[in-house]
C-alpha cells in the first residue's frame, strides 16, 4: 500500500511553506501528495449558521481554487510528483488526524490563520501533533530558513517511545542522505564540595549515557545498517533546552510521544511539546502506525 503523504492547507504563508515540505518528503518516499482542506461544520465558528438548514455546506468555490492554484505549482516544481486535493467538511485539526490513518506522513506548519505572536505551534498542530495514527512532521514559520543539508536528529532516552522516534528518524536520515545523530541529554555537571562525589557523579553518568546511547546505536543498525550514525551526549539544564540547542544545526529534529493512561489517543510529553514549540529546525513527532 503506497500511502500519501497529507498536508493541511488553508491559505496561509505558513501552511504553503509546510506544502513545500511535504512535497519534498512525497518525492522522497514517492509517495502521491494530497492537499486536504477542513473546513468546519455549520455549529462552528466561521461558518454562518441558517436555523432552517442544518445540513453539511458545501465545499468553498474559493478553497477550490486555492488548493487548484497551489497543486498546479507544486507540479510545476517537483517533476513526476502527483498531487490531489479535497476540501472536507470538518475542523483542520480533526479533519488531518483521521487523515493520518492512512497516511504515511501528516505535514503541519506550526502556526496557521490566527496563530498568537510568539505561540508557535498553534491549536491545529498541536491537536494533529498529539493525536495523528502516523508520524507528524511540524514545519517552522516561513520566515525562518530550513536547512537541508543538515543531519535528522533524535532524542534517545531508553524509552520504548524514544525507540520509535529513533527509527523512524534513521528513515528519514537514509531518504535524505544525511547522517543520523543520537542524542542523549544528562544533567549539568553541580558543583560539590566534595570532590570524590564529583568524580562518582561524573563516572556514573558515563557509564550511563554510554550504554544507552550503544544500545540505541546497535537498534537503528539493525534496521538500518547502512546509515550513517553518530553518537553525542549533552549536558544541559534540562532536556528540552539540550535538544533545542542541538537542533540549531539540524535539518531535522525527531521526538517521541507519551501515553496518558487512560485517555484515547497519544499525548505529547512537556519535553516533545516544549521542542516543537522552540526547535530551531522541522520537529518530527514520532507515532507508530496504527
Amino acid at each position: 500500500m503506497n500511502r500519501p503523504v497529507v498536508v493541511g492547507v488553508d491559505g496561509s504563508p505558513t501552511s504553503l511553506a509546510a506544502v513545500e515540505q511535504a512535497a519534498h518528503a512525497a518525492v522522497l518516499r514517492s509517495a502521491p501528495l494530497h492537499l486536504v482542506h477542513g473546513y468546519l461544520h455549520p455549529l462552528g465558528y466561521g461558518v454562518p449558521l441558517n436555523p432552517y438548514d442544518l445540513g453539511v455546506p458545501a465545499p468553498s468555490e474559493e478553497a477550490q481554487r486555492m488548493l487548484e492554484r497551489t497543486a498546479a505549482e507544486l507540479a510545476d516544481r517537483w517533476s513526476g510528483l502527483t498531487v490531489q486535493v479535497r476540501q472536507v467538511a470538518g475542523g483542520a485539526g480533526a479533519t488531518l488526524v483521521e487523515e493520518s490513518r492512512r497516511a504515511d506522513l501528516v505535514v503541519v506548519g506550526s502556526r496557521g490563520l490566527g496563530g498568537f505572536t510568539g505561540l508557535l505551534l498553534g491549536s491545529v498542530g498541536a491537536q494533529v501533533a498529539a493525536h495523528a495514527h502516523c508520524p507528524v512532521l511540524v514545519v517552522r514559520p516561513e520566515t525562518l530558513p530550513i536547512g537541508v543539508d543538515g543531519p535528522v536528529l533524535v532524542g534517545v532516552d531508553g524509552s520504548p517511545a524514544a525507540g520509535v522516534a529513533a527509527e523512524q528518524a534513521a528513515a528519514e536520515a537514509v531518504r535524505r542522505e544525511v547522517p543520523l545523530v543520537l542524542v542523549h541529554v544528562g544533567p549539568a555537571p553541580q558543583d560539590r564540595e566534595v570532590p570524590d562525589e564529583v568524580a562518582e557523579s561524573e563516572a556514573a553518568y558515563q557509564a550511563h549515557a554510554v550504554r544507552l546511547l550503544a544500545e540505541a546505536s546497535a537498534a537503528v543498525r539493525a534496521d538500518h545498517p547502512d546509515v550513517v550514525l553518530r553518537e553525542h551526549p549533552v549536558r544541559a539544564v534540562g532536556v528540552t533546552q539540550g535538544l533545542v540547542e542541538a537542533s540549531g544545526t539540524a535539518s531535522l529534529l525527531a521526538v517521541g510521544t507519551r501515553g496518558r493512561g487512560g485517555f484515547t489517543g497519544l499525548l505529547l510529553g512537556s519535553v516533545s511539546q516544549a521542542v516543537v514549540q522552540h526547535a530551531h529546525c522541522p520537529v518530527l513527532v514520532a507515532h507508530p502506525y496504527r
